[in-house]
This record gives structure tokens, sequence and C-alpha cells, in this order.
């Protein structure tokens, strides 16, 4: 055996080794992770976070979202969760926040993370809460086709994917899904993360929610927190740290 076989041996030891602890790490707590995704994306925006997860042994779904109204989008995640086999980690990046803060009461939902997103109170304007911090430059790229809003290719790979790389970016804007203007404004009725443990990275770079605005969420949910330079999609540009984030709250501490 040469010198780069046996590097190449020990490297891929350390590597089964790392997925044995981790594996060993989560026996005994939350096996199961629902993804939920938020606005201007489909479920591919979580598939770095989906092979991570999947390696460690957990059981992973990610829902892929009507954009039709939160009423549709809350159903189609509760279709998700009632087919998990015991406790579950439910996860929302963006909009897709508001979407587990009303789903989160079902009661196989272990903890809820948040990743760069909204978590409304039950019954509470989200728009007037959002208006007292100024509004994130990817707003001012949105684009109406009568009622369906999306972003522009600019303010896409500007504001919302910024630390992506460019080529990987267009590809993520290609598969964007348009919403429907209420989607955004009809209010929800449960505030999951009142009852559930709850987790929540903001994003420090953020021009999609203003940063400031995510620090006052988390805030509020006394949530454990954790901070990254990244733009609005920290599960694509930083999946390490997001992964990390969802099996503390898969271990339960």
């Amino acid at each position: 055996m040469d010198r780069r076989q046996m590097i190449a041996g020990s490297v891929a030891a350390a590597a089964a080794l790392s997925v044995s602890r981790a594996r060993a790490s989560i026996r005994g707590g939350t096996n199961n992770v629902v993804l939920v995704h938020g606005l201007y994306a489909d479920a591919s925006c979580w598939s770095d976070v989906i092979a991570r997860l999947q390696a460690v042994g957990l059981n992973v779904t990610a829902v892929q979202n009507p954009s039709t109204s939160l009423d549709d989008a809350v159903a189609e995640t509760r279709r998700v969760l009632a087919r998990q086999d015991g406790p579950t980690v439910l996860v929302g990046h963006s909009f897709g926040g508001t979407i587990i803060s009303e789903a989160g009461v079902a009661s196989n939902v272990a903890s809820l993370v948040f990743v760069a997103a909204r978590a409304p109170d039950a019954g509470e304007d989200y728009a007037a809460l959002a208006a007292k911090y100024p509004a994130g430059p990817a707003s001012a790229g949105l684009i109406w086709d009568g009622d369906q809003g999306r972003l522009s290719e600019a303010a896409f790979l500007r504001d919302f994917a910024g630390d992506v790389p460019r080529a990987k970016a267009r590809v993520l804007y290609a598969v964007q899904q348009a919403f429907t203007r209420s989607l955004t404004t009809t209010k929800t009725t449960n505030a999951a993360w009142r009852s559930k443990p709850n987790y929540y990275a903001v994003s420090a770079l953020d021009r999609t929610i203003n940063p400031d605005l995510e620090r006052f969420m988390a805030k509020r949910m006394n949530a454990d927190t954790i901070t990254l330079q990244s733009s609005h999609v920290s599960m694509i540009s930083h999946p390490a740290e997001i992964t990390a984030l969802i099996l503390k709250a898969a271990r339960g501490r």
C-alpha cells in the first residue's frame, strides 16, 4: 500500500468514525426531520442539509409546499408530519417559519428550528411587525404577475442568495416558485414556538429579512440561537452549521 492509499484509508476511516459517533449521539432522541421551504424556493433548497442528516441516520422529508395559500401550505406540512413514525424536528426557512408556527402544534413535533425565518405570534400582523424595521433590499426586486409574486433574477442573485456561487444561485433561481399575494397576509392561529423547544439561526448578512428583526423574533421565543455570517439562504451557504443546529434539536440539548 503506497502513501496515498494510506492517507485515503485514514480519511475514510475518520469520516466513518465521525458518522458513527453522530449516529450514536442521536439514539434515544428524535430520529425524524421535516424541512419546510419558504418563498422564492422549492424543496430542493434543502439538498445539502438533507445529505448530511441522512449520513447520520436520520429520516428526512422535505415538504414541497404549494404557494397558493397558508391553509394549503399548512395542510401539506401536516400531511407530511402525519407520515412520520415518532417524534419529529420541524424546520422552517423564511416564510416556512410561519408554516411551522402554525403546524408545529402537532403532537409528534418535538422541537422547532427556524432558519432566517418568520416567527409570528398567533393572530399577529407580521407585516406590521416587519414594518418596525427597515425593509430588506430584496423587497424592491419583487415582480407581480397579477396575483403572483416572484423575485427578479438580479434581486435573487444579489439579495436572496448573495453568498452562494453564482452558477449555483442561477440554478436555484430557475426553480423559484411564484406565490399568491394572500399567502403572506393571512394570520396564523397558533404559535407553536410558545409550547415547543425552539432554535433559531440568524443570518447576519440577510438582505431579505432584516437581521435585527430575526434577532427580535429569536429573543422573543427565547430560542437557542446561533448567528451566521450568511445571506438569507444559510442552509445552502452554511449547510454544516444548519445541520449541526438541527442535530442539536434532535438530541434535545
